[in-house]
């Protein structure tokens, strides 16, 4: 089973290493030792944790909709010519770029600091691991 240590699972939550040992010592996120007698979280537990921890934005469109990737957030950039755009947005920690028409970004009055949602419905998504090996 996959292990962290307090620091890694801080990088991992987006929160400083005080954090995580606040919430393990408050007994909110499972902590164990390592052979070498440091303390780690198990990944099942980090998962279940951040999962736990996980508050979108609610969406204000008020549209239901199939696709589940809706991810609320900024318009930070619009990169527009004559027929085709590149929005730019940031969605909590994701940074989301889309290809439309200049037509449509126009339509829908997308700006700097515009208020969006983001769906996303792919059909293939790529995993990775890190250094190539599961």
């Amino acid at each position: 089973m996959t292990h962290f240590r307090i620091a890694e699972a801080a990088r991992l939550l987006g929160v400083s290493d005080d954090t995580v040992r606040r919430w393990t010592d408050g007994g909110a996120l499972a902590v164990a030792t390592d052979a070498s007698g440091r303390k780690v979280i198990a990944g099942a537990d980090l998962a279940a944790f951040a999962r736990a921890q996980a508050h979108a934005t609610p969406d204000p469109s008020g549209v239901g909709r199939s696709a589940r990737n809706r991810f609320v957030g900024l318009v930070t950039r619009v990169v527009s010519d004559t027929v085709m755009s590149q929005v730019e947005m940031q969605c909590g920690p994701h940074r989301v770029v889309s290809l439309m028409s200049t037509e449509a970004v126009e339509e829908l009055g997308l700006e700097v600091g515009s208020l969006a949602v983001s769906v996303v419905k792919a059909s293939h998504i790529i995993v990775e691991t890190p250094g190539g090996m599961a």
